[in-house]
């Protein structure tokens, strides 16, 4: 019985009508449901097959009420389907993502300009995902929840830009908020988040912030949540800007690159993700397809698909109500001709 199911059951305390309509006819000695011929069908006659016209309007009544309540079966179906994620892109906006030591076409890039048409070309590569964005310097904030409004996220992904918020660089708390917008959605009987991943992107090393890196990996790890992390910037130093009053480009002076390799590679290392080191625009993009790559693939589910049934007790109650019609026609004209 588990295979069947009722999508409105309400309708069946309407079949209550049909022996409540029985027991008034008996108790009344009148007809008392206004149909054609209903007389005839109850008017007592020389055979005992003259009840049968009752009989099928009574059956005809039930079966309309059981369609009513949309009866349906269960029926369980293997598919192959394309797999969507919930992804949330945690990326750095410190100070130091405004270094210009990535080039294209001939021409210096700082690292988030670097990243930005990656990023977008990454999100519209998922249109079957779920996409957050999360940014952090010396806090973190929720740019975008996960959303399947690709176009708008690219536009606020486009428009993201360093100097919007308390400068350093809080990895632990970055990758804690993009964790606290996983675990709302639904996990596995172990607790554990399914098809869901984190990105993390920053060029230096956590100095602000309350979470610590490991402290966050942890919570990751044991979400079972793997966390890809990728850090944009040569080694070594790189040219920064010196803004004037205007905040125009007046001159360079030189940084020294401060990424912690290392506490990136244990993030990725214990959650089951993948580190990536990226130093220039072609291997910024690489990163991400790979990261693409190897998040993206079909699976096969069973899935339980509802077949109405309704039509065929319509059409039956339909029948039995015209048999009832015509069987008690006949001999109600052969009693009015006698």
């Amino acid at each position: 019985m588990n295979d069947f199911s009722l999508q409105s059951p309400w309708w069946l305390l309407a079949g209550l009508l049909v022996p409540l309509g029985i027991w008034l006819r008996w108790r009344r000695r009148l007809p008392a449901l206004v149909v054609p011929y209903a007389s005839a069908w109850w008017r007592p006659v020389l055979v005992p097959a003259s009840r049968v016209p009752a009989l099928l309007m009574v059956l005809g009544l039930l079966l309309l009420t059981l369609g009513l309540a949309r009866p349906q079966k269960m029926e369980m179906r293997n598919e192959t389907r394309q797999e969507g994620y919930d992804i949330m892109l945690a990326i750095d906006l410190s100070g130091s993502m405004l270094a210009e030591d990535f080039e294209q076409d001939g021409v210096r890039l700082n690292r988030l300009q670097a990243i930005k048409p990656v990023i977008k070309a990454f999100i519209n590569n998922r249109p079957s995902d779920r996409v957050g964005l999360v940014v952090f310097a010396g806090k973190a904030y929720t740019i975008a929840p996960l959303t399947f409004d690709h176009e708008w996220l690219a536009k606020l992904t486009e428009k993201l830009k360093v100097g919007i918020m308390e400068d350093g660089t809080a990895i632990g708390d970055g990758l804690g908020v993009a964790l606290t917008r996983l675990e709302r959605n639904q996990a596995d009987q172990t607790g554990k988040r399914e098809s869901a991943f984190i990105v993390l992107l920053t060029d230096g090393s956590n100095n602000k912030g309350t979470l610590k890196p490991a402290q966050a990996t942890e919570i990751a790890e044991t979400r079972g949540i793997p966390v890809y992390t990728i850090a944009a910037g040569r080694a070594g130093t790189a040219p920064y800007p010196i803004f004037d009053e205007s905040g125009k480009i007046s001159g360079y002076r030189r940084i020294l690159t401060d990424i912690d390799e290392d506490a990136l590679k244990e993030i990725a290392e214990h959650t089951g993700g993948k580190y990536f080191r990226a130093d220039n625009t072609e291997t910024i993009a690489e990163a991400f397809k790979s990261i693409d790559g190897a998040e993206k693939h079909g699976f096969q589910v069973r899935v339980m698909r509802a077949r109405d049934l309704f039509p065929w007790f319509l059409c039956a109650g339909f029948i039995a109500l015209t048999a009832s019609g015509l069987v008690a026609y006949t001999p109600w004209k052969k009693e009015a001709s006698a």
